[in-house]
């Protein structure tokens, strides 16, 4: 334990060092280097025959966030490079150094370190859950054991390309009527705060009686603005307690997560990004020379829905007493008939990488057919509800004006 505190502890200390120098023939050289200090930096550049002119401390800055497409991006050009006969450690250099991210930079330049001293890909790899998961890794592992790194690689960035497309559609799909429905719901509040007010004082000054929808809206109003502060506390607070309940109860995401499947409408929709999301991680990692007891774990976990990862590990537990994974699957009735009978072919056939890469990419265009019809279905009954909400409180307001009117 105390060597393991003591290595965190250098590897905290360490900066990123700029150096020119000489080599044996005299020629410049320039270049980087992490260490603890510039005496280190020196008394390494000297083992290696190089003859230090300045070396200078480079200031780091902190970056943003490493997201998903960082990780897309560096695979699909790590991939390139090594396909193209660059040697892994050089690759990590030209990607580490192309990157517009520090953050990014200073973690594969910490992978680099890694491999260098002797340690595996995937060993490095592995200590960077938050960036690289069990997919990821267990298909490194296996393209390394196997000697098909490249080809891996090449099919771990397609994987990625794939699944932030997929999630780009969704959310390009929900994006306009959440949108617009937040918009409205601020309208709303402005004009019960401000609008109905001003308009309460002008029809007190008529001295008639108010039609019954007019006084439901001044009732409304008055609530509103008597009571929003409380409205917003309790909105906030249930809010945050939804969320925070979300975070550490197992049961109340996989509750949510069974209920979204039965929702009309968008249910559809998020049972083919998971069926997509599913067969293309199981494709990959087959491809990967995974075992298919260890990949299923895996492509449950990526499904990211609690039926579809309980349906998969109850089919893992059939295949590792031998049954053929269509038969497991169809036990669970989860699965749809498409992709039992393509496993099916692909299992007799040998191409079950091949066949579940297919069922994954008819998945894909399907969330995409059925994203941009959700999309132009939401557009004309988003119009309808707050077109109503809307006009019916501009008629409401309206009414006593009409009413004086015909008396006149």
């Amino acid at each position: 334990m105390a060597s393991t505190t003591s290595i965190t502890a250098r590897k905290a200390r360490e900066f990123l060092f700029e150096w020119e120098g000489r080599d044996r023939q005299g020629k410049p050289v320039r270049g980087e280097l992490r260490s603890a200090g510039e005496a280190a930096v020196g008394a390494h550049l000297r083992r290696q025959g190089v003859t230090v002119l300045r070396v200078r401390k480079r200031r780091l800055p902190s970056g943003r966030a490493i997201r998903r497409k960082d990780i897309a991006l560096f695979t699909r050009q790590l991939a390139t490079l090594m396909r193209a006969g660059v040697p892994l450690l050089q690759a990590f250099d030209i990607v580490a150094r192309g990157s517009a991210n520090p953050r990014l930079t200073r973690l594969l330049q910490g992978i680099r370190a890694d491999i260098e001293t002797g340690t595996s890909l995937s060993a490095a790899l592995r200590k960077h859950p938050q960036h690289f998961g069990a997919l990821y890794c267990n298909s490194v592992q296996a393209g390394e054991s196997g000697g098909v790194l490249e080809p891996l690689l090449e099919r771990l960035a397609l994987h990625e390309e794939k699944t932030l497309a997929l999630q780009a559609r969704i959310r390009a799909a929900l994006f306009y009527p959440v949108t617009v429905l937040a918009v409205s719901a601020l309208v709303l509040a402005l004009i019960l705060v401000l609008v109905i007010p001003a308009f309460t004082d002008v029809f007190q000054s008529f001295g008639a009686d108010l039609p019954a929808p007019t006084r439901f809206v001044i009732r409304l109003s008055e609530l509103f603005v008597a009571w929003w502060p409380l409205m917003l506390t309790l909105l906030a607070g249930s809010t945050a307690g939804f969320m925070q309940a979300w975070r550490r109860s197992q049961r109340l995401r996989d509750g949510a997560e069974a209920l979204l499947l039965k929702t009309p409408v968008f249910g559809d929709l998020v049972f083919k990004s998971v069926l997509a999301r599913w067969t293309r991680t199981l494709s990959t990692l087959f491809a990967a020379g995974v075992p298919l007891v260890e990949a299923l774990p895996s492509a449950g976990a990526a499904a990211g829905n609690a039926v579809v990862a309980r349906a998969t590990a109850q089919a893992r537990k059939a295949v590792a007493s031998g049954t053929a994974l269509s038969a497991a699957l169809q036990a669970g009735t989860v699965f749809p008939g498409l992709v039992l009978q393509l496993t099916a072919i692909g299992e007799e056939t040998g191409t079950l990488d091949a066949m579940l890469a297919k069922a994954a990419e008819f998945y894909e265009n399907e969330v995409d057919e059925s994203a941009r019809g959700l999309a132009s279905l939401m557009e004309p009954a988003v119009i309808v509800v707050l077109g109503s909400l809307i006009g019916g409180i501009v008629v409401s307001m309206y009414l006593p004006v009409f009413k004086l009117g015909a008396i006149v």
